[in-house]
């Protein structure tokens, strides 16, 4: 019998662009996956020091529509039901429960710090990691993790970058879904 995998795509989608999309459609091509998991945090507190987040409401609804007709991809609001930190162990933790292999999905420019996650040797023990190219980021984990890279070409966008320019509708239309663009719009102001 075959293991039943899933991928986890967490994040705080604040707001989801298209790098997201591409990075989830690459995952879904690569044929690992019965399910991709976006899961929207609910108090991302390693954001806490960079300025305010939209309301984990507010950036669940724009992962919906950003993501909702992607093949194998399910967007998940159980970190925003769950109180308290948004930690990936207990997101993995409860995902073990139905699925045989939990596989993170994270950008080249996350991997230098996971080791720094809550209860991250537990963690690498738990997953395997897919990862997505980014500009300036490693394809690969040292020894603690068991990585693979996941392949697309790479694409240089972040949200962050999206929210410190405060780019004007024309701009937003070449970095998020267009359906986001009019959502996003109304929850920045």
């Amino acid at each position: 019998m075959t293991a039943r995998r899933i991928g986890l795509f967490g994040g705080t989608f604040d707001p989801p662009h298209l790098g997201h999309v591409a990075a989830l459609q690459a995952a879904a091509h690569t044929g690992h996956f019965e399910r991709i998991e976006v899961t929207v945090a609910g108090d991302p507190y390693r954001k806490r020091d960079v300025g305010p987040v939209l309301p984990g409401e507010c950036r669940l609804a724009m992962a919906h529509v950003a993501f909702d007709g992607l093949d194998l991809v399910h967007v998940s609001d159980r970190e925003i039901r769950r109180a308290g930190p948004s930690y990936t162990i207990d997101t993995v933790m409860e995902l073990r429960e139905e699925w045989d292999d939990v596989d993170l999905i994270v950008g080249a420019d996350l991997t230098s710090q996971l080791d720094s996650w809550h209860r991250a040797r537990e963690l690498a023990a738990l997953v395997r990691v897919g990862v997505v190219p980014r500009p300036g980021g490693a394809a690969s984990l040292g020894p603690t993790w068991r990585s693979y890279e996941i392949p697309m070409s790479p694409v240089d966008l972040s949200s962050t970058f999206i929210r410190q320019r405060l780019l004007s509708d024309e701009d937003l239309r070449h970095v998020l879904p267009a359906a986001v663009v009019p959502m996003y719009e109304n929850f920045r102001e």
